[in-house]
């Protein structure tokens, strides 16, 4: 007797891209040179996870996570994330970063084909948060 694998339950994946430059100020006890005003190069990477395509073969349609990437990357590119509402005061860490993306992304969208989002937040090229949810 062979065991079958499991097939996944999510297979298909749509990923997109998306580069800004954004500043901070980390608040946090000892921040050494983060705790000044200073920029990075985000790039927002985020990924869409399901078990099936929608009726025109797609996972999500590309052109509407591109728009409510454009009303994103307006939002944070050149900001002080300190300064935004969604911050609060709490420390604009990477990870925190990460899963605000996915909040303001998840809220925009309208594709029930998704079942699960991902976002990968990078910071620079040398660090990467991740935030992932499942989508209703």
């Amino acid at each position: 007797m062979t065991d079958e694998p499991t097939p996944p339950t999510e297979p298909h994946r749509l990923t997109v891209r998306r580069q800004f430059i954004a500043q901070h100020v980390l608040t946090v006890p000892d921040p050494g040179p983060e705790g000044e005003v200073h920029s990075h190069e985000f790039t927002a990477e985020v990924e869409f996870a399901g078990p099936e395509l929608g009726d025109y073969g797609y996972l999500v349609d590309i052109d509407a996570v591109e728009a409510i990437l454009d009303d994103l990357e307006s939002r944070y590119r050149d900001a002080l994330l300190n300064d935004l509402p969604e911050f609060g005061d709490r420390n604009p860490s990477v990870e925190r970063f990460a899963e605000l993306f996915g909040d303001r992304l998840a809220d925009a969208l309208d594709d029930p084909t998704p079942t699960r989002l991902v976002v990968r937040m990078w910071e620079d090229d040398l660090a990467w948060a991740s935030h992932e949810r499942v989508l209703e």
